[in-house]
């Protein structure tokens, strides 16, 4: 009887016996499991809203210049060359855009490779790459490891669209324009020309150009000579000047 009495004193005290304990548990792993579960609803209805108020995604067109490449310049390259397979027609790898910032460097002006940064990103539509220096050079005050250029290279989609923008829009606007030079091939059909000033772009805000920087443009074609690389940038819409040699 004495021990029936200590357990009513226990609870009326507030302690539970030992076999509530492992109900208690179950239920503390249910409101967490419940918990858990309601989370991860609201998170699914958040995600449902967002889709509903950004609408369907829409698949971006395809270039201008790849269409024309897939629909002209392949036939036509076939035919003039004699190319029997698909896969052996000359085609654009890839666009490189660099810019040498050397000056900026050595003379302390981070500000303007910056600048010169984000002015190539807005051309290109990609964020540069910085390039350092591999080896101290003294005659042009160059140290191992000195942001001394940057770099930008196009594939794909992205490349004819920037390869539209630079026939269309930056070449005609280059001063006394008088044509690119069919010479600047090299023997593995790849094509390098310049400009001198960024402002030929139409993306960069002339208002806001502080200095003038040039850059340098590479062709990187998987034609296996001069001849085939030349032509498929002829058919590309490339003014090429006819004063010189070109291989006609």
């Amino acid at each position: 009887m004495s021990e029936k009495k200590e357990d009513k004193q226990k609870q009326a005290k507030g302690h539970k016996p030992e076999g509530g304990k492992a109900e208690q548990a179950k239920a503390e792993g249910l409101a967490k499991a419940a918990a858990k579960q309601a989370k991860a609803k609201r998170a699914a209805a958040a995600a449902q809203e967002e889709e509903k108020d950004t609408g369907p995604q829409e698949v971006a067109p395809t270039p201008r210049l790849l269409t024309h490449f897939r629909e002209k310049v392949v036939p036509g390259l076939k035919e003039k060359f004699g190319h029997t397979n698909f896969l052996a027609v000359p085609r654009l790898e890839k666009i490189v855009i660099s810019m040498g910032v050397g000056k900026l460097a050595t003379s302390g002006e981070k500000g303007k490779i910056e600048q010169a940064e984000k002015e190539l990103g807005v051309i290109a539509g990609q964020r540069p790459v910085r390039c350092k220096a591999k080896k101290s050079v003294a005659n042009f005050k160059v140290r191992e490891g000195q942001e001394t250029g940057l770099k930008v290279t196009l594939r794909g989609s992205r490349m004819y669209e920037f390869l539209d923008r630079l026939i269309t829009l930056a070449i005609p606007r280059v001063r006394d324009f008088r044509g690119l030079s069919p010479d600047a091939f090299d023997k593995n059909g790849n094509f390098n020309f310049g400009f001198t000033e960024q402002t030929v772009f139409p993306e960069v805000n002339g208002a806001e150009v502080t200095f003038q920087q040039g850059m340098n443009i590479t062709m990187v074609t998987t034609a296996p000579d001069a001849e085939q690389g030349r032509e498929l940038l002829r058919q590309f819409g490339f003014p090429f000047r006819t004063d010189e040699k070109d291989g006609k």
